[in-house]
């Protein structure tokens, strides 16, 4: 196998299925693959959102985007969506299991069996489910790459405090990332896992603060600007060119691999 020669399009003739994809890292990274000629599987919630990433896709080329209203934690909504991608683009090359929640934040003893399974139901299984179904489709096309986004909370740092339910599920998908590169590799399958940092993005949306999480937060004071290297939160962008770059052949001899991407945040506690 050989580089993509320069100036064609990395991803020509190719499919992505991208969760999350309605805003965020996962629209971003929606937009940049089908600019560089992928055909892009947008599985999302149905709202506004999805379908504006669906309009603004297909603006720049003409059928290459559908969006499917995905529940990630519902296996039989996962599995259906994943069939009919498939059929409608005529395979599948690129994953990008994107999509998660903060969730409920606050003291062990306040959080509900509720809120626990419904972060990890979201964060972990949607993971799982989003690979297991698609797995069989990457290997009758002969290989693939599969992107998983974690987080720095709950792998390089842990001072997110409320969070044991989030970083329990993100450190669970750096696990789940390494056990299936190491067995799909032989199929040439490749899966590596970003750990982003702050990023703009709408995530705290799906973050409900307990009454009591000042009770077990110990003072932490973070430097001004909080990234050194962009004084502010990453980009989306940013995150979409760690995530093409993992899709495409150029970096065809990396799986396994767990990639920092915050701008040396967690480098500063």
């Amino acid at each position: 196998m050989s580089y993509t020669p320069s100036g064609s399009p990395r991803f020509e003739g190719k499919t992505a299925l991208i969760t999350g994809a309605g805003s965020g890292i996962g629209k971003a990274t929606a937009i940049q693959m089908a600019r560089e000629g992928a055909n892009v599987s947008l599985f999302d919630v149905s709202n506004e959102r999805i379908l504006e990433t669906e309009r603004e896709i297909n603006a720049i080329r003409e059928g290459s985007a559908r969006a499917f209203d995905v529940d990630i934690a519902d296996p039989v909504r996962v599995e259906k969506a994943v069939l009919e991608a498939v059929e409608l683009f005529g395979g599948l090359n690129i994953v990008f299991a994107n999509a998660g929640i903060n969730g409920v934040l606050g003291p062990i003893e306040d959080l509900s069996i509720e809120d626990w399974r419904q972060t990890l139901s979201i964060n972990l299984d949607g993971t799982f489910l989003t690979v297991k179904y698609a797995v069989p489709h990457l290997k009758k096309n002969g290989g693939g790459s599969i992107i998983i986004t974690s987080s720095i909370n709950g792998n390089q740092r842990f001072t997110s405090f409320g969070m044991s339910a989030y970083s329990t599920s993100k450190a669970g998908q750096t696990g789940f990332a390494k056990m299936a590169a190491l067995e799909l590799a032989k199929f040439r399958i490749r899966v590596n896992v970003i750990y982003p940092g702050a990023i703009s993005t709408n995530i705290d949306e799906t973050t409900e603060k307990s009454e009591r999480l000042k009770q077990i937060t110990i003072p932490v004071h973070f430097p001004e600007g909080g990234q050194p290297l962009a004084n502010g939160p990453g980009q989306p962008e940013q995150v979409a060119d760690l995530v093409t770059f993992l899709a495409s052949d150029h970096s065809r001899h990396i799986t396994g691999a767990q990639i920092v991407i915050d701008g040396a945040e967690s480098l500063l506690f």
